[in-house]
């Protein structure tokens, strides 16, 4: 479905962009946080080191989110740490794994602190940053930012066009935005809709970040495989952009245990079987990246992911890459 396609120039040679896409090809990353914060801070130490690990693995990525206000109605507060904070301290622990977020709010955030913040952290990675931006799906956090959420759609074009400006060179004199991306651009992936049409989708991502809905159907993968072709021909040049998924597993140790989805199919229990099965159909529908979380899963997080490591990550290895650049910093 793929195999046309060609990467564009600008990419070639980005460290985490290279280690994480092609066309064709799947990789795997693992979306944080590891486990669910139980009201303790100290009972979410530990993770940095099973990240450490999936990178020996093989995994292509680590991914970080951006929940900014723990909203008892909705639950999940992400990793809790903030997402630029929890870049850099991974980017400090790791060497060669993209760093990828899964998505940061571009609607509630000012352009110019999220260009220095990208920047920085793609400096400070070495050039592994893959930034995902979302528009925001939760209600009750515009008020306390003082905006207004029926204007997110709109908000979040500005920003994006913003964010990319404020990375430019920049001629004559005048204030400019110090560090440049190191490649010039830093990969953007919307997320979702962001209240935005499959066209304006279509011109503006480097990439598309979209939800799979329930895989564990015969139709699933096909019905996402349509979507993507659909999107993909909306493409100015047919040039490749990649597709993102995520899905949270509950990895059990039986390698025959059939996908089964748990809580409204938000989670997938399953084999290693079933597993290598539904990222081979994911592969085959066109998706080139696939997030996989864990921490919605009954056994111990390391536990799992060092099974992850052993028995899929080989299947789906990240991609030969540029190695990252010498941190500035």
């Amino acid at each position: 479905m793929t195999a046309s396609w060609t990467t564009a120039s600008s990419w070639k040679g980005h460290p985490g962009y290279e280690r994480m896409f092609a066309p064709g090809r799947l990789t795997v990353g693992l979306f944080l946080p590891l486990w669910p914060y139980p009201g303790n801070m100290a009972a979410m130490q530990g993770q940095s080191a099973v990240v450490e690990d999936a990178e020996r693995s093989g995994f292509a990525a680590a991914w970080v989110r951006d929940v900014p206000l723990a909203d008892p109605g909705f639950g999940d507060v992400g990793q809790v740490y903030d997402p630029w904070s929890a870049l850099t301290w991974l980017a400090a622990r790791t060497s060669r794994i993209s760093l990828a977020a899964g998505s940061v709010i571009f609607t509630l955030r000012h352009p110019i602190d999220l260009a220095k913040q990208a920047a920085s952290i793609d400096h400070l990675s070495g050039g592994r940053l893959v930034l995902g931006a979302a528009s925001g799906d939760r209600p009750v956090e515009f008020p306390a930012y003082g905006v207004d959420y029926e204007t997110r759609g709109a908000r979040y074009r500005d920003a994006v066009d913003t964010f990319r400006k404020l990375h430019e060179p920049k001629s004559g004199d005048g204030l400019d935005l110090l560090p440049k991306p190191t490649h010039g651009r830093i990969p953007l992936l919307i997320t979702g809709s962001s209240q935005q049409s499959p066209e304006w989708i279509a011109e503006n991502a480097d990439g598309w970040l979209i939800y799979p809905g329930v895989t564990a159907t015969a139709d699933g993968p096909r019905a996402l495989g349509r979507k993507i072709t659909t999107w993909r021909n909306l493409i100015p040049g047919q040039e490749f952009r990649p597709v993102i998924t995520n899905e949270w597993i509950d990895l059990t140790e039986d390698p025959g245990h059939p996908p089964t989805p748990l809580r409204g199919g938000f989670v997938l229990r399953t084999g290693t079987r079933g597993l290598l099965d539904l990222l081979n159909r994911w592969q085959e529908e066109g998706i080139n990246h696939a997030a996989l979380g864990v921490q919605h899963g009954r056994r111990p997080a390391a536990e799992v992911v060092a099974q992850l490591g052993e028995e899929v990550v080989p299947h789906f290895p990240a991609l030969s890459a540029a190695p990252p650049l010498t941190p500035s910093w």
